[in-house]
């Protein structure tokens, strides 16, 4: 028989994404005791969002981290630009912002995530649990939620009590299924296959859009390799497989024409992955003792690559209005709601303009088999550089950034000069 060990905390986190990491650095820098548990080993998972916002990069310098993401591998990009048949189209241009770093940064998340872990494990508020994967909330009779039971590898079971426990465990939430929580869907026109070609030393470099007859794709320099996003028809995989390996690739090169000399690489659909694009949220993110931020309060479409940062700062709304209450034992639902407060605008505009792009550009550009050219607006932002600072800001800062809480935790070691 199993033992079953017990654990009691501030705040235990479910899901050691960039949100759950986010949010468990900050409480625990807040002097909030955190468990954060991630159910794998590690954070070794290929084709994850990997787009790093000026809002986010702006907060990590905040926090003292700037050097070591500049360490990390990583692309910047300053300008977004869309190639369609009838040329390449600036609409976007980040060195236009002002107080912002100028750039995204595009960096492994698997690297950025061991950051913010290691960042984080300086406290002693901070508890990562790896291999420990949640298996039911631990709630009162008048459902009030108490903490969480786990499963862990090779150690039996673990019991975690909390004051708090926030949903960070992505766009099929345990929680939230836990909970009984449906959110409102708002539909996508399309899924997205990822997958990787080398790149060469005369290949074009950063990111790429590129829209044709039928298809779309993003490409994204990794320096040794392209990761590449190939946009299909909502539920379309099982039409693009029928169709057979050497459709799909001449589909690609159509798009990409430098791949036609490594295209071949792929040698089966287990090559690609298939990202199943979801747009929805939340009416309600909290119950009496558990909260739900990021993906699994809404799920944004990878329109911009934006659901990374946008979470992120769902975390740090979320260590600043709750830290006080949760260090003095006073947290009320009340407080919880400040959260979906401050959060649900800055959700809704993003989503918003995502569905706005997904019904004016892609839907259309899915449907056609003829070349396509730029639409009006974005023919405009081309035309007129000084306009292509506000998709730049939309993207690149998004509504409503947010500023973390004061540090007053307790660190394991002296803090780094």
């Amino acid at each position: 028989m199993s033992r079953t060990d017990e654990m009691d905390a501030d705040v235990c986190v479910v899901g050691g994404g960039p949100a759950g990491l986010m949010l468990g650095l900050l409480l625990a820098r807040a002097g909030v005791r955190t468990v954060v548990l991630e159910k794998h080993a590690d954070f070794l998972r290929d084709f994850r969002g990997d787009t790093v916002h000026p809002s986010t990069l702006a907060l990590i310098a905040e926090l003292g981290l700037a050097e070591r993401a500049e360490a990390l591998p990583h692309r910047k990009v300053d300008r977004v630009s869309l190639t369609f048949a009838d040329g390449t189209r600036r609409i976007g241009d980040l060195r236009r912002l002002r107080g912002w770093p100028p750039y995204i940064m595009f960096v492994p998340q698997w690297d950025f995530l061991e950051m913010l872990a290691t960042e984080a494990a300086r406290y002693d508020t901070f508890t990562l649990l790896r291999e420990t994967e949640m298996t039911a909330l631990d709630r009162d009779p008048d459902g009030t939620v108490r903490g969480v039971r786990a499963r862990t590898s090779g150690r039996g079971s673990l019991h975690v009590r909390a004051a708090l426990t926030v949903a960070c465990d992505g766009r099929s939430s345990t929680v939230r299924r836990e909970l009984g929580l449906s959110p409102v869907e708002f539909g996508a026109p399309m899924d997205v296959l990822w997958f990787r070609m080398p790149r060469l030393d005369t290949d074009p470099e950063g990111v790429q859009g590129l829209v044709g007859a039928g298809g779309a794709l993003i490409s994204i320099d990794r320096g040794s390799y392209w990761q590449i996003a190939y946009l299909i028809p909502k539920g379309g995989y099982g039409t693009v497989v029928a169709q057979g390996l050497d459709a799909f690739r001449t589909r690609v090169v159509s798009l990409f024409p430098a791949l036609a000399d490594r295209i071949g690489q792929i040698t089966s659909f287990d090559d690609v992955h298939t990202l199943t694009v979801q747009v929805d949220r939340l009416r309600r993110w909290h119950v009496p003792g558990a909260l739900l931020i990021g993906d699994a309060a809404h799920a944004m479409s990878p329109i911009g690559g934006v659901g990374i940062n946008l979470a992120i700062q769902d975390a740090v709304a979320t260590a600043r209005l709750l830290a006080p209450a949760l260090r003095e034992g006073r947290l009320t639902r009340a407080d919880l709601a400040a959260v979906q407060r401050r959060r649900m605008l800055p959700t809704r505009i993003v989503q918003g303009v995502q569905r706005v792009m997904q019904r004016a550009l892609i839907a259309p550009l899915l449907r056609t088999e003829k070349p396509v050219r730029a639409p009006l607006p974005l023919r405009v932002l081309d035309r007129f550089p000084v306009l292509q600072g506000i998709p730049a800001r939309v993207i690149g800062v998004g509504p409503r950034p947010e500023r973390p809480p004061a540090r007053t935790g307790a660190e394991r070691y002296p803090a780094r000069s």
